[in-house]
């Protein structure tokens, strides 16, 4: 109950000794303000308390939400973005140098609402006029046929869009997206394989990789973690370029039906180039080839480097002599068997065009000459188990671990049993296929002093170790033996004054279908190593079906054909990597020239 402003018995009691009376009330209405007052004051302290708890909670959500964000995987925030199941974010693909090999560019998609046409049979008309691959009546059938959506489109050039606008039609719209763009065309093209669209949107489209190192690192190109950060490949654009140019001017002189390069860094495995002819415009990707009868590489798409498995002839026979050495089986100048034709139960090991270089041949001039016989004779005491362990240790077992999606079904063709007269065929290249990728690691391994490399497309940065597959000793002498087939040998054609080239050829028969070999259709190979006092690269270089008809005489082998074409790329491509050449001494009786 409230108390009375005026109590009678106060007011009786002031009257009687003479106050006045209303400063009862007076001090009754100050002491029910003063009561009200601290009730609104605590109401007020109340609503502030609970005001500003509810900011803390708020905020601490909110804070404890950034940091769960920031603590979980990258995916959540994608996930969660409006639109977010389409990705179109790629990483740019650059060379050694930073130089842009892939990057991204913004284009724009034309699709139809067909409900909000004004003249569907006019805009088929025009659109057909300025897409010829458009036909007017298809178009005006499905934008008059009830869609609601229609894509006309993917992708649009700046003058087809504004020709598109000058159109008019409302119904015809423009969804904005990422495409990606290889700036220099062609160069490369089997590195970097390409891309297409996977899921589309009107306002985005997903770029995905469908071939080459697009599609072997897709995950990382599109991984948002790594934000704009390139992707940045060991090979370097001016080597690739003079690789390709030199390759190709080979190949139509030639008259070859296909070519790979590859080069690589001996003590790295950096792949600084890798070439296969013929190529394609990433940009502008051809479709895989139908025809059941056509081989594999004739579609330009066919990476002949990496997918390519051949038998290659010759250039095997090092790796016999190296593992001869290996064993102490033989020195350099031990003296083989090398008396032509060699019969073996119901084979004849022949040389070529049925030259006899015995009876006796030693290691060295093996290499520098070729034998097929002496080569023989080495592996038949090396034997067929451990053959096959070397020939494993050196990869030749495994599809070669590149990072490129073709590489893994690039496995080689290895004989299901493995007698001693495969051990002969094996020595000089015949009977086992393998890329010339699989070549030049293993080259690579006799460079650098017997280490195993694994090859890589993508830059090393530091030291890099491998597996010793042999001595230094064995290795020095093998690259000794390659000097000797260019400076006296089959390769003499290879020699590049001031580079020390060594090398080994190989005239590999293509095999038939049905069985049995081609008597006209060969596979050349060189693979060189330079500079051979100090090996630091590997070169291979491939032609399929190669004839020199510069002469009278046609010739096949890889003498005339392959080691010409490597030479010429050694020729340009040392000085881009900073070899200087090393002056050799002059003759005492040579003549030399003088002027003041």
């Amino acid at each position: 109950m409230r108390t009375p402003l005026r109590p009678l018995a106060r007011i009786l009691q002031a009257r009687q000794e003479g106050l006045n009376p209303d400063s009862i009330e007076k001090e009754n209405l100050r002491i029910r303000h003063e009561a009200l007052r601290e009730k609104a004051r605590a109401r007020a302290q109340f609503r502030l308390v609970v005001l500003c708890a509810s900011f803390v909670m708020a905020f601490g959500a909110i804070g404890a939400r950034m940091g769960l964000m920031a603590a979980t995987e990258p995916v959540e925030p994608r996930s969660r973005a409006p639109g977010a199941e389409i990705i179109a974010q790629r990483a740019d693909i650059t060379d050694r140098n930073g130089r842009v090999l892939a990057t991204n560019m913004t284009t724009h998609a034309l699709y139809a609402h067909p409900r909000v046409m004004v003249d569907p049979k006019g805009s088929a008309e025009k659109l057909a006029a300025i897409f010829p691959d458009l036909d007017a009546k298809a178009l005006e059938r499905r934008f008059t046929d009830g869609r609601s959506f229609v894509w006309i489109r993917k992708i649009l050039s700046p003058e087809q869009m504004q020709r598109v606008h000058e159109i008019g039609d409302p119904g015809l719209l423009f969804g904005p997206r990422e495409k990606r763009l290889y700036p220099n065309g062609s160069l490369a093209a089997h590195i970097l394989g390409g891309t297409s669209f996977g899921a589309e949107g009107v306002h985005s489209a997903e770029v995905v990789g469908v071939a080459g190192i697009e599609k072997a690192l897709d995950a990382r190109l599109r991984d948002p973690a790594q934000g704009t950060k390139p992707v940045a490949l060991s090979i370097d654009l001016s080597l690739q370029a003079t690789v390709e140019e030199v390759l190709a001017a080979g190949m139509s002189m030639l008259n070859a039906k296909g070519a790979a390069a590859i080069l690589m860094d001996v003590r790295t495995g950096e792949v600084l180039a890798l070439a296969s002819l013929p190529t394609f415009d990433p940009n502008n990707r051809p479709n895989p080839l139908v025809d059941k009868d056509a081989e594999p590489g004739d579609s330009p798409l066919f990476n002949r480097a990496v997918q390519g498995v051949y038998e290659l002839g010759s250039t095997f026979k090092i790796f016999a002599a190296a593992q001869a050495l290996e064993l102490g089986l033989v020195k350099p100048d031990t003296m083989v068997d090398a008396n032509a034709p060699m019969i073996w139960g119901k084979h004849k090991i022949k040389e070529f065009e049925n030259k006899n270089y015995g009876p006796l041949l030693s290691v060295s001039d093996v290499i520098a000459k070729s034998s097929n016989v002496g080569t023989a004779h080495i592996a038949l005491m090396i034997g067929p188990l451990r053959q096959q362990a070397f020939l494993k240790s050196l990869g030749f077992f495994e599809p070669t671990p590149l990072e490129l999606i073709e590489a893994p079904g690039a496995k080689p063709l290895i004989p299901k049993k493995w007698p001693e007269i495969v051990t002969i065929t094996t020595s000089y290249g015949h009977g086992l296929s393998a890329s010339p990728m699989h070549l030049a690691a293993a080259y690579a391994a006799i460079a650098n002093g017997g280490v195993m490399i694994k090859p890589t497309l993508l830059k090393r940065e530091g030291p890099t170790t491998g597996v010793r597959v042999m001595s230094e000793k064995a290795a020095r002498e093998s690259v000794a033996m390659l000097r000797r087939v260019v400076t006296e040998g089959t390769a003499s054609l290879g020699e590049v004054p001031g580079y020390e080239v060594a090398g080994k050829t190989g005239t590999a028969d293509k095999p038939k279908k049905s069985g049995g070999y081609y008597k006209d259709k060969v596979i050349n190979t060189f693979a060189s190593v330079f500079p051979a006092s100090n090996p630091q690269y590997v070169l291979i270089v491939t032609l399929d079906e190669p004839m020199d008809t510069a002469l009278s005489e046609t010739r096949r082998t890889a003498g005339w054909t392959a080691v010409p074409v490597a030479a010429e790329i050694i020729r340009r491509v040392a000085p881009l990597m900073g070899l200087r050449p090393k002056l050799e001494p002059v003759a005492p009786d040579a003549v030399t020239a003088a002027s003041n």
